[in-house]
């Protein structure tokens, strides 16, 4: 229930901001606005205000703004001047660009709004890099913080606030080919080096879990001690008590909490586990216990399970920013989500990234109510990132899209007229099947998303 308010919010939201910037722009340049609607279909509410209809439609996915045209019917002589056919080309494009420009200027609002609320994140202590990984082979070790980052063509350095905001970094470097470098310490802030990531190596074509694996820097720090213990689990058998700190395994020292939960995992990849010897530390005590890890199925794998919390809560930082800062990191995020969106969107169209990109209401509706349970400024940066999608996705030069209408006035103002009626349905019959196809495998994606088959 909370997932489909959220959803439902997030589309209200974000439909009424796109037809209010459309209007207010329609407004401004003398076109008469008839009818206001969030949503299609069969009309659930309507009030008249002034010369416009105000509506609530049965559909909610999506919403218009129809306005005075002599296209669409008869006009009265003393108002053809009101008619948006009769505008001239510049406010024509006006009107249209406005609702995805009002899209793009929420997601700066509101990413501006989750920074001056701030947001609890994992300080850029890293815990262990995942095996044959970038940051593996570049030398980085669990524990290390990582401070600043710059480009390595460049020495403009920027801090590094988290490690969310490191792994922003690093993904967005890759995808736009460019190395990195990274000035870190060891957790308590002496022994600071440098290191450089290959990032242009990977040759990464779209941003997925695949690639944060590949370049390796996956979980922060967390200390390798046990939470809670299941009663009658392998960890209970075994002796093992909440607050064991574990030191070995096998003999192999024990780095991180990341590193134990992989050997634990590890152990149940060929056939049963076998006993493992661990050495813990309990209360300055270093005790010696064998536990035998059970197997499990966890999707198409087959991995170990002790039945306990492995790992202490990594330390955690409140990030938030002040009025203008925060107005700019807005600036910079929507600026950065909208490049990466059109790169993405370039890139499925060439085959150079997997069409499981595409998502849909199923997948929106499932963050909505992940990001609203997590607190207000993780629901207003989760807003920001759809409302950047909706901004970017209608300018794309699609028929029956803004951007379609858009390319239109494009053609117009280099052919001093404007496209004949039969190209433009011609258009519209297949801009429509296009965005019907785009609808199909994103909910085809969001379906798959659900079975596993993705």
């Amino acid at each position: 229930m909370n997932a489909l308010l959220a959803f439902l919010v997030t589309l209200g939201v974000l439909i009424v901001v796109h037809e209010w910037g459309h209007y207010r722009v329609a407004r401004a340049c003398g076109v008469k606005v008839l009818k206001f609607s969030i949503g299609f279909g069969p009309t659930l509410w309507k009030r008249q205000i002034g010369e416009t209809e105000w509506a609530i439609s049965a559909l909610p996915l999506g919403g218009f703004v129809r306005m005075l045209d002599e296209r669409e019917g008869p006009v009265a002589p003393h108002e053809q001047h009101r008619a948006f056919n009769r505008k001239s080309l510049r406010q024509r494009a006006a009107v249209v660009a406005a609702g995805p420009v009002a899209n793009l200027v929420l997601a700066v609002l509101l990413y501006a709004a989750s920074s001056w609320i701030g947001t609890q994140e994992p300080r850029a202590v890293i815990g262990s890099p995942v095996a044959d990984s970038l940051a593996q082979r570049a030398g980085m070790r669990a524990g290390e913080w990582v401070r600043r980052w710059s480009p390595v063509e460049a020495q403009d350095w920027q801090d590094v606030v988290s490690l969310t905001d490191l792994r922003w970094q690093l993904t967005r470097a890759a995808l736009d080919g460019r190395d990195l470098r990274l000035d870190v310490t060891h957790g308590q802030g002496g022994g600071r080096r440098e290191v450089t990531l290959a990032l242009s190596g990977l040759q990464a074509g779209e941003a997925d879990p695949e690639l944060v694996r590949r370049i390796g820097l996956v979980s922060p720090y967390s200390e390798p001690v046990l939470g809670d213990v299941k009663p009658g689990g392998p960890a209970e058998r075994a002796g093992l008590r909440a607050g064991d700190r574990v030191l070995r395994v096998d003999g192999r020292e024990v780095v991180d909490a990341t590193s134990l939960r992989a050997q634990i995992r590890a152990s149940g990849e060929r056939g049963d586990p076998l006993p493992q010897a661990w050495q813990i530390d309990r209360s300055g005590q270093q005790l010696t216990l064998t536990v035998q890890p059970m197997r499990i199925e966890d999707g198409a794998l087959r991995v170990g399970r002790i039945e306990a919390v492995v790992g202490s809560r990594p330390q955690m930082d409140l990030v938030s920013l002040g009025f203008a800062e925060g107005l700019w990191r807005g600036v910079e995020r929507t600026w950065e989500m909208s490049s990466m969106s059109l790169r993405m969107f370039g890139r499925m169209l060439i085959g150079e990234a997997s069409l499981k990109n595409l998502s849909g209401p199923l997948t929106i509706a499932d963050y909505a109510g992940q990001s609203a349970e997590l607190g207000l400024a993780y629901y207003l940066g989760f807003l920001a990132v759809v409302s950047v999608s909706l901004g970017v996705l209608n300018l794309l030069p699609l028929p029956m899209l803004d951007g379609g209408h858009l390319l239109y006035y494009l053609i117009e103002g280099v052919t001093g007229r404007p496209l004949s009626d039969l190209w433009t349905a011609r258009l519209q019959r297949g801009g429509f099947m296009v965005i019907l196809l785009m609808m199909s495998l994103a909910l085809y994606n969001d379906v798959a998303r659900y079975l596993g088959l993705h």
